[in-house]
């Protein structure tokens, strides 16, 4: 696996005091890979250890961005590992499934990928092994794989990735590098800026578009009414105005007959 960022970025992950580090996760300086001034906003690109990428996964997993959270944590395990002297590969792998999709959007995304058959497909009893014993066939990623910020916050999907250029950069140096490297593998994006994303690839000819998985609510806790709906947990009379229903009905059939159809 060619790591030259992580390769980089090491030395100095390793010998960070824990005040350093957090005023590095706080506020990135000697992390900060790009910065630019696109469309009035200050656009910032920084590193942490999201690289890793499981060969021969067989589903993966597409978030936006790594958040400052979840750039925190991975960038303490990666340094904790670095200490206890892991390899390269293996530190990379540690912090990434650490970091990965942690807390209760995790368990509504097993939720959701159960509940239209993506276990079976894969042979599992449940998607929640993907976090355990068959962490194997996972590979856990991000549309934009390093950490963005606009004006200091936390990338939320607005300016477009597709047509920014310094994060157009970025979705093609990460996720479309990945992507082609796993062409077998099933591609669930989170969110529609995601599936917006990952279609404009398929697009390019980087994935099958028979493979992607998109439409499914994003996992997050707030979240809870459409999920609730889309795994038939709460009637469509209860549910509040701000739901289309039928999109997420229509969603869940054509989920469902796709993942039958590649069984």
């Amino acid at each position: 696996m060619d790591t030259p960022l992580f390769t980089r970025f090491a030395p100095l992950l390793r010998d960070l005091s824990d005040d350093a580090l957090e005023a590095e996760i706080r506020q990135p300086q000697r992390l900060l890979l790009d910065s630019r001034l696109q469309g009035g906003k200050r656009i910032d690109v920084a590193y942490a250890p999201f690289e890793h990428v499981t060969p021969g996964a067989r589903i993966v997993l597409v978030g936006l961005t790594p958040g400052r959270q979840q750039m925190g944590n991975a960038l303490r395990e990666a340094r904790r590992a670095l200490r206890q002297g892991l390899s390269a590969p293996d530190a990379l792998a540690a912090a990434k499934v650490f970091a990965s999709f942690s807390g209760p959007m995790r368990s509504n995304l097993v939720a959701l990928l159960d509940g239209i058959g993506v276990h079976s497909l894969l042979g599992l009893a449940s998607t929640t092994s993907l976090w355990g014993a068959d962490a194997g066939l996972v590979h856990f990623t991000s549309a934009l794989r390093n950490p963005v910020f606009v004006d200091g916050a936390n990338y939320s999907g607005a300016p477009s990735m597709l047509t920014t250029p310094l994060l157009r950069e970025q979705l093609q140096a990460g996720l479309a590098t990945e992507l082609a490297t796993l062409a077998g593998a099933l591609v669930v994006p989170l969110g529609p800026k995601v599936a917006e994303a990952v279609e404009a690839l398929a697009r390019q000819g980087v994935l099958d578009p028979a493979r992607v998985l998109a439409g499914l609510p994003h996992p997050s806790g707030a979240n809870a009414e459409r999920i609730a709906f889309f795994l038939g947990r709460k009637p469509r009379a209860a549910l509040s105005t701000q739901v289309d229903a039928d999109k997420i009905l229509q969603a869940r059939t054509i989920l469902a007959a796709k993942v039958a159809a590649l069984g």
